[in-house]
């Protein structure tokens, strides 16, 4: 007799959506096979420019370059070619209309800090939603030649082909031995959960300041046990929304201001039902 565990979510957090988008297994595959060629031709646009390009400002005071812009160019490029009538958000280049029912949700460089500074673990994120369900995602690492992709109910995979491994997340190590990750300090200050924050802190030995999507893919193949990271965008949550899932784990989610901030704690199920109840007496949470 299989048992099932009941899993809570921090007060002011839900479960992500699941299975509820109407899709056909062969489309998915499709959609897959066309982020990963939208991933190979922005790495033609970003690798060459690292480490060798000049930094902006954008209006909001995050940094910009010509390797974003021209990466994000691309992969609407291949969208567009495979899938003329589905909708488009970057967060370069904004919002195209299309289909109701589909959007592709990109961020070319997720991490342009550590891109501007040298630093090889920034990422491009590619995500197709459909009726508002995140079900493709891909997490690519170009300057360290790593990537993971999956798909509702086809599981979550490094590599491409016949060489692809199935990856997980990892099996639960008690709290004081887990690896957990954290988002910006900052980014918690913005969501009004400082003391969420504070209260990881003192808890977990082995925090760890893993950022931006690189620290999801550590969660993600297990390298990391769970992950909280706040303030996000859109473009920034879809792809996990659906892998964490499809690697066996769990992601709560925290929408705020109509959706366009989004805060997520994700992992080991284990893990993340732990961090949970440390969370159930935050001062900031409702």
């Amino acid at each position: 007799m299989t048992t099932t565990i009941e899993y809570t979510p921090p007060p002011g957090f839900k479960a992500t959506s699941v299975g509820q988008a109407k899709i056909e297994t062969a489309e998915l595959r499709d959609a897959l096979r066309v982020a990963h060629e939208a991933c190979d031709r922005a790495r033609f646009e970003i690798m060459p420019r690292f480490r060798n390009v000049a930094v902006e400002t954008k209006g909001d005071g995050s940094p910009v370059t010509e390797a974003d812009r021209e990466a994000e160019r691309v992969i609407r490029e291949v969208i567009r070619a495979a899938f003329p009538a589905d909708a488009i958000l970057g967060e370069e280049l904004g919002a195209t209309e299309g289909d109701a029912r589909r959007q592709w949700i990109i961020d070319p460089i997720d991490g342009t800090v550590a891109f501007a500074r040298g630093i090889p673990l920034f990422t491009t994120l590619i995500a197709l939603v459909v009726d508002g369900e995140p079900v493709v995602g891909i997490i690519d690492l170009p300057a360290v030649n790593d990537r993971i992709s999956g798909a509702r109910g086809l599981g979550i995979h490094r590599g491409q082909g016949p060489d692809a491994e199935r990856v997980h997340v990892s099996k639960s190590p008690e709290l004081t031995d887990a690896l957990v990750c954290h988002g910006d300090l900052f980014c918690f200050k913005l969501a009004r959960l400082r003391s969420a924050y504070d209260i990881l802190s003192h808890a977990i030995p082995k925090l760890r300041g893993y950022t931006d999507a690189f620290g999801h893919l550590l969660v993600l193949t297990g390298a990391a046990d769970a992950m909280m990271d706040c303030d996000l965008n859109p473009w920034d949550a879809a792809v996990t929304r659906v892998l964490a899932a499809e690697a066996g784990g769990l992601c709560w989610v925290r929408e705020r201001e109509n959706g366009s901030k989004i805060d997520l704690l994700f992992g080991s199920p284990g893990t993340v039902q732990e961090i949970s109840k440390l969370l159930a007496d935050c001062v900031d949470l409702p």
